[in-house]
């Protein structure tokens, strides 16, 4: 019997694989929240890792964009942060991952930009309430082609992001706090692991508001390049 909707069901969002023809299914979202100790401190949230764990927060699938897209500026913010990152891609399911194993679930990675409504976020944070509003708003999970480079773990790798040809964030993936290995294993605790998960790694030092007519662009050394046009407000 053939299923049937009231309306048409969302399309399953994807992304292009470079060297391939087929596209990668998206499966979920996951964000490593503070992740570079600079980022930490210019968030006010020093990180201790002798004494911490990673914490992480999700993005619904259809807030999803491709690199070189425009997008209009959000509704409710005076404040729309951009912040650079290393995507890793999951291809295949993993639960309870070790650390040395870890390489074994990665595909590839890709390059993105977590989109971030700040002066939400920062209101919800401060009131101990969810982060949502601040941060799963649409159009704001933007990523670049997949590139394979499978069980590869990247360690170094230079990082950087420019609005309007000016640069805004420069650093390293070796300053990850927590490094490829360790997410794996730790996220892959709470979760198994699909493929098709991304993983936005966290962002450097750096990251600061857009404006209408902005171009955002950024890359990630031997992986790849995002940009992001932003638009007028609707």
């Amino acid at each position: 019997m053939t299923t049937t909707y009231l309306w048409t069901p969302p399309a399953v969002q994807s992304l292009p694989v470079r060297g391939k023809t087929e596209r990668l299914p998206i499966n979920r979202l996951f964000f490593v929240g503070r992740n570079y100790h600079a980022h930490a401190v210019e968030m006010g949230k020093p990180v201790d890792k002798s004494v911490e764990r990673p914490f992480y927060f999700t993005k619904a699938p259809q807030t999803l964009v491709h690199s070189g897209a425009t997008i209009a500026y959000p509704p409710e913010t005076q404040n729309y942060h951009f912040e650079m990152e290393l995507v890793l891609v999951v291809g295949k399911a993993g639960f309870r991952v070790k650390a040395e194993d870890a390489h074994t679930v990665i595909y590839g990675y890709a390059t993105g930009l977590d989109m971030t409504r700040r002066d939400l976020q920062l209101v919800a944070r401060d009131k101990g309430r969810p982060w949502d509003l601040g941060k799963d708003v649409e159009h704001s999970s933007v990523c670049s082609e997949v590139v394979p480079m499978p069980e590869v773990v990247i360690e170094s790798g230079e990082i950087a992001l420019t609005v309007n040809g000016q640069t805004k964030q420069h650093s390293d993936v070796n300053k990850l706090i927590w490094g490829i290995r360790e997410i794996i294993a730790d996220l892959s605790l709470f979760y198994h692991l699909q493929p098709g998960d991304l993983i936005y790694t966290g962002t450097p030092e750096g990251v600061g508001p857009v404006v209408a007519g902005d171009r955002i662009e950024g890359h990630v050394a031997g992986v790849g390049e995002v940009a992001l046009n932003i638009a007028a407000a609707e």
